[in-house]
């Protein structure tokens, strides 16, 4: 197939798939769960031959760090010299980001032959669907497409990120190794629940009957509503505190010449009845950055030692290895150096807390600038409050690869709600500005830094596609679908 062709086959096969119900992008998110439900996608994956039910999955779910702890554990497993598949959502740049076997994401090819399998079993569900029923959504095919991609590829182990919530995201089909819950904070409270509990409650809906619980939760009313669900599925629970620790030392606070690296101390208190291997204990330097990041190490590899029990042949090697070279895309990720040039996807206020944090203890500057940019739905005002005092100068600006983006000028708003001059704040307020959009934010930002400053673009995991796609000279995945 030429490349003409072959863009073209894209094309249609992208147009597919947005042109269903995207709860991510284009349709705003429902104020319960009335119509989400497991059903659609069992009956998808039921006529794609249940791929899911061949593969080892190990079920990641969790309000932040998700996304990063999946990465770990799957840069582990690979280190181990295992076949290992990893879902993750939602994509930066290009859906074949989604799913990846190996650090490899899926071809151009690979992704056309997918959407070509589940169209057929999409086309027979739809003729099916009552009239009140939307269809399967975006993320449900997603998702089978996910299963078939790991199956098809003879994956060993695919780690999975759960979508949102738990209790009834797509991946929630599997049947896994390990739960895994990473750390619970509010978000996404009009669809879980505004209070820790009931959000916690709706994570745990991913624990299955006798299927080990790795938890991360430290705040006691969340960490017991996990602990509810896990005794009632009679789930063995190792959490964060008390079966395994963590103690993380901070890098020294340097200047734009070299790139930091904090320290993590691991212990594991107690290991499974049934072990076939020592507790670990290990010292690790994480390949992500930040406090928040060695808690996800943490995490991951006391999945790891849960999977050791069961007899995965895991070295403390691999374990050193894949906690340095595990890499995830725009969480506090260093574009450049003199300056620094920073992206992160925080998009509520536990997020920002930790990249300020690590701003603070990692990274010397003379000139902090932020591009900031929130979709409607999000706190902006929350994080704004946080992120302003430690800033110079501000770019609010709006991406156009998603229409719940807010305005510069309603952020700009928000801004002038925000109080200053209290002895606990950093600095001054800064000054604002406005860009029309994410490219001319980054115009404007470089015609007031220099060697010794800092920029940091934060906000949306959309704002952080868009310029990443900017500084890569890629197109973003909008200006394919």
């Amino acid at each position: 197939m030429d490349e003409s062709s072959n863009a073209n086959g894209l094309s249609a096969a992208l147009s597919f798939l947005y042109d269903r119900i995207d709860y991510e992008r284009n349709a705003p998110l429902p104020t319960c769960w009335q119509g989400l439900h497991l059903d659609r996608t069992r009956a998808l994956l039921e006529r794609l031959g249940n791929p899911h039910q061949e593969l080892k999955i190990v079920h990641v779910a969790g309000t932040k760090g998700k996304g990063s702890t999946a990465s770990m554990i799957a840069s582990i497993l690979v280190q181990a010299k295992y076949h290992v598949g990893l879902y993750t959502s939602p994509h930066l740049q290009r859906l074949e980001e989604r799913f990846v076997v190996d650090h490899q994401p899926c071809s151009q090819q690979q992704l056309i032959d997918l959407i070509e399998r589940v169209r057929p079993a999409v086309a027979d569900l739809d003729s099916q669907r009552a009239a009140d029923d939307y269809g399967l959504t975006f993320f449900e095919i997603t998702t089978a497409m996910a299963f078939l991609h790991f199956q098809l590829s003879g994956v060993d182990v695919a780690v999975v990120e759960v979508g949102m919530g738990g209790r009834l995201d797509s991946t929630n089909v599997c049947e896994p190794l390990i739960s895994v819950i990473t750390s619970i904070s509010f978000d996404h409270m009009r669809q879980l629940g505004n209070t820790l509990a009931a959000i916690a409650t709706e994570k745990a809906g991913i624990i299955k009957p006798r299927i080990p619980v790795v938890s991360g939760v430290v705040p006691s009313e969340p960490r017991d509503a996990i602990a509810q669900v896990a005794q009632s599925n009679g789930s063995p629970l190792y959490t964060l505190g008390r079966d395994f620790h963590f103690d993380f030392t901070p890098p020294e606070l340097r200047d734009a010449n070299s790139r930091p690296e904090g320290r993590l101390e691991y212990t594991e208190v107690v290991a499974s009845s049934d072990a076939h291997c020592e507790p670990l204990a290990l010292t690790l330097s994480p390949g992500l950055l930040g406090r928040h990041q060695a808690a996800n190490a943490a995490v991951a590899v006391a999945t790891i030692g849960r999977m050791r029990s069961l007899g995965w042949e895991v070295t403390e090697r691999a374990i050193v290895d894949g906690i340095a070279g595990a890499r995830c895309p725009a969480r506090i990720e260093v574009m450049a150096e003199r300056p620094w040039v920073i992206v992160d996807t925080a998009h509520n206020a536990a997020s920002i807390e930790a990249l300020i944090a690590v701003l603070r203890e990692s990274f010397a500057a003379k000139r902090r600038v932020l591009i900031f940019a929130a979709t409607r739905d999000k706190d902006a005002l929350g994080m704004l409050q946080l992120l302003l005092p430690h800033f110079d100068s501000v770019i609010l600006t709006q991406y156009h690869n998603n229409p719940r983006s807010m305005r510069p000028a309603d952020l700009r708003q928000l801004v002038a709600r925000v109080a200053f001059g209290s002895t606990s704040q950093a600095r001054a307020a800064p000054t604002v500005s406005i860009a029309p959009d994410p490219l001319a934010a980054w115009q404007r930002c470089r015609r007031e830094i220099d060697a010794e400053s800092l920029v940091c673009v934060t906000g949306s995991f959309f704002l952080a596609a868009e310029l990443r796609g900017v500084w890569s000279g890629k197109d973003a995945e909008s200006a394919r679908s």
